[in-house]
């Protein structure tokens, strides 16, 4: 597991507080993947995608942007920086928890 996806999980633990209401997994090409779920929010593997109800795809750097508030995660979105494969309404339920 990466450093960034170590301190990801950090800090969306921090913010996802009582569980998630389905399965978001944030995919990092080059460091890993992170999900986000009824458990909380822990380092992925290769097959957790497979099942999720979103998979959001971006660059560390946009990533670490999203994640320290420099980025919207809509912003990102419509910059074609950050790929969202699944449910749109997941994926905003996942960004209102970043906001």
């Amino acid at each position: 597991m990466s450093d960034v996806i170590d301190a990801a999980v950090g800090l969306l633990a921090a913010k996802v507080k009582d569980g998630f209401d389905g399965t978001a997994v944030f995919v990092i090409p080059g460091e890993g993947s992170i999900v986000i779920d009824a458990a909380g929010v822990r380092a992925g593997g290769d097959d957790d995608a497979d099942g999720a109800d979103v998979t959001m795809t971006a660059t560390s750097e946009v990533f670490q942007a999203i994640l320290a508030g420099d980025l919207s995660p809509t912003m990102a979105f419509m910059s074609g920086k950050l790929t969202i494969d699944g449910s749109m309404g997941m994926a905003m339920k996942v960004g209102s928890v970043l906001s």
